[in-house]
């Protein structure tokens, strides 16, 4: 069974392992900790020592479990090649799906990392200004189906991290469902990208896997056309972990990690080639990660394909986009599942 660690609700490390949960709680004074940070910043070594440590851990029953990490600096990127060709072919139908750079870069931006919230938080409804323009609660709220990557050991600033050594910085993975008001967002994107249709909420699974967990995993991908610089090569990889998508106790996507076309390297080596430093904490997401069939896409705007296709679900009701009550729930072993409810939204209209 996969080791992972989580936190409890109040502060302490805990463990999931051989299908029991373990209180790591004074057995190593790291594990005693609000949070992973703490395990997370001493490296490698300290890693391979704290996994010899958990079967001295007590058993729990039922253990409420809070953020697993504090988190620094939060990137989500846009390293699915599918879901970047289907969202292009939507709003450029008559252009190439991808723009000139795509193939080149891992494309990001910064989000925000004071709300980023555990498995099981509600999210409200968000406001904000939608075209035309006029101001209130989103009507195009969506999910996006992600993996995300916490990182451990810092880096050094003006020193870029070379892509062979990316991995020394990654402590863990985890789910993640990056909720997206699409109204709000096709609105002020132009130019800087994403700002308020994106920056409400960002779900977490409560464990995180540690990266030599899932060493079994790896998978190779085909090479990436036209090859990347310099700075970005490496033989083309990903993990191999099945994903779900379920609405409402209705499974309606299933997807994969291996559906990536940037690894976590590259991301890596992209994020700090012109200086900028890893700190431990950071949260590095995928971005949407959707397969080549309709049944695999991680995002309701592609899975309706922009509301022109409703979703169907058994208890006769359908969906283009969330509406208030709807659960959704990610999941995919040995991440665990992501959870997250849509509340009505709060405050004025205008």
């Amino acid at each position: 069974m996969t080791l992972a660690y989580g936190v409890l609700r109040g502060g302490g490390v805990c463990a999931r392992m051989n299908g029991r949960v373990v209180d790591l709680r004074g057995v190593d004074p790291v594990f005693d900790a609000p949070s992973l940070n703490a395990l997370m910043a001493g490296g490698p070594e300290l890693w391979r020592r704290a996994r010899e440590r958990v079967e001295l851990g007590a058993e729990l029953n039922d253990p409420e479990l809070g953020l697993p990490i504090e988190v620094a600096d939060y990137v989500d990127f846009y390293s699915s090649l599918h879901h970047a060709v289907n969202l292009g072919r939507m709003f450029r139908p008559d252009a190439e799906p991808l723009l000139p750079n795509w193939r080149h870069l891992p494309v990001g931006y910064h989000g925000r990392a004071g709300t980023v919230v555990p498995s099981g938080t509600s999210v409200q409804r968000p406001r904000g200004q939608r075209p035309e323009p006029e101001f209130g609660p989103s009507q195009r709220l969506d999910i996006e189906l992600e993996a995300g990557f916490v990182l451990g050991t810092p880096s050094t600033i003006g020193e870029p991290v070379p892509i062979e050594r990316a991995l020394e910085h990654v402590f863990g993975m985890v789910l993640v469902n990056d909720w997206s008001a699409r109204d709000i967002q096709a609105w002020e994107y132009q130019p800087l990208g994403p700002f308020l249709g994106k920056s409400f909420a960002t779900s977490v699974s409560h464990w995180v896997v540690p990266l030599e967990e899932l060493a079994d995993r790896r998978v190779p991908r085909e090479p990436q056309e036209p090859a990347p610089l310099p700075y970005l090569a490496e033989d083309p990889w990903a993990y191999d972990i099945p994903l779900t998508v379920e609405l409402n106790g209705c499974v309606i996507a299933r997807s994969n990690t291996r559906h990536l076309y940037w690894s976590i390297a590259q991301q890596i080596a992209h994020l700090t080639v012109n200086g900028a430093s890893l700190r431990t904490g950071d949260l590095l997401a995928t971005g949407t990660i959707s397969g080549p069939e309709p049944e695999e896409r991680g995002s309701l705007i592609e899975l309706s394909w922009n509301g022109q296709e409703p979703i169907e679900l058994p208890d006769g009701s359908t969906r283009t986009f969330l509406e208030d009550g709807d659960e959704v729930v990610l999941r995919g072993e040995p991440l665990g599942e992501v959870r997250g409810q849509i509340e009505p939204p709060a405050g004025r209209n205008s």
